[in-house]
């Protein structure tokens, strides 16, 4: 007899809660008779907000407890953002679905309450403005552009990060476009900023669900919202990741996309203080998408990345495969 109760398990957040009640609508869509309840897991990444993430290191700070509750049982499948997820699985569990991608930009968001600092883009803030964010992947491309401004340390919910800004602590912020769009916030985006000023992180915009390996009900359960050329573009970013042995300390970006039967994909690695920054591009088959992360990965080496690696990892505790800081 097929399962009739399902439960979720995702962190507490109000875009993570988005996320997995989305997950859920559709699931009862196509199966109306299941009862799916959440499992709200507090993770080592929400309860740690006083520090920045590239100096916690470690592996999954966003995902650790919730895998650990698939492997007891005490969930079913996990709803994750794809950019936390790292990519390397506990033994028993696997990234089953990728599904459809939201907008996988950066949004940049500006003062309102200030005359001084309405401005319409990113390249229009004064010269010093002081700007909140918590990836060192976003400030090390702003850096480079406007090594001018003051890049400040941005940790919390959407909600929290957007009422700092409000009570004049930033002068704007940058935060993922897909979060803000997919909690109603999208009126309060400023600018999108194009890829070729800020590239994304690897697997930004997309949500992934984690699940046992064996468990065919589960598994045959969510196949049908898996987004095949979500899948496609997110596993080559995650290939070129696994590459390169990214960590959170490092400003690591990786974006594919998919035109003309042929995928895409630009690829970034660079120095905390955006002085140094190495690019490369591959294009090919579907099919190879793979392939082509580890390509675009052994290039960026090539050109120099390496060095910029091994100097950061030599004065820091080396991560394991694993998650950006976002």
């Amino acid at each position: 007899m097929a399962k009739k109760k399902v439960v979720i398990g995702t962190r507490g957040s109000k875009l993570a809660l988005w996320q997995a009640e989305w997950v859920k609508s559709e699931l009862l869509k196509l199966n109306p008779a299941l009862t799916i309840e959440l499992n709200k897991i507090k993770t080592t990444g929400d309860k740690i907000l006083d520090v920045p993430l590239a100096k916690v290191g470690g592996k999954g700070l966003f995902v650790k407890e919730i895998e650990e509750a698939l492997l007891r049982g005490e969930a079913d499948l996990a709803v994750h953002s794809m950019k936390d997820v790292p990519t390397d699985f506990p033994k028993g569990l696997h990234l089953a679905v990728i599904c459809k991608r939201e907008d996988p930009r950066d949004a940049f968001i500006s003062q309102v309450k200030s005359e001084k600092l309405r401005v319409k883009s990113f390249k229009e803030l004064p010269k010093g403005a002081t700007v909140g964010t918590s990836s060192l992947r976003r400030s090390c491309q702003l850096l480079s552009i406007r090594p001018d401004l003051k890049i400040e340390q941005l940790r919390g919910n959407l909600d929290t990060r957007l009422r700092k800004l409000d009570e004049g602590k930033f002068d704007a912020i940058i935060l993922a476009a897909a979060g803000v769009k997919r909690l109603g916030w999208a009126n309060r985006i400023t600018e999108t900023i194009e890829p070729g000023i800020s590239l994304p992180a690897i697997g930004q915009g997309a949500i992934g669900i984690e699940c046992r390996v064996e468990g065919d009900f589960i598994n045959k359960l969510i196949a049908p919202l898996n987004h095949n050329e979500t899948s496609v573009c997110v596993r080559a970013e995650r290939a070129c990741l696994k590459k390169l042995e990214g960590g959170c300390q490092v400003p690591i970006a990786a974006y594919a996309t998919l035109a003309g039967g042929r995928l895409s994909m630009n690829g970034l690695v660079g120095s905390v203080s955006g002085d140094r920054i190495i690019k490369s591009h591959v294009e090919g088959n579907p099919k190879d998408a793979e392939s082509l992360g580890l390509k675009l990965a052994e290039d960026l080496l090539s050109k120099g990345a390496k060095e910029i690696l091994d100097e950061v990892y030599g004065k820091d505790i080396r991560p394991v495969n694993g998650e950006i800081a976002s």
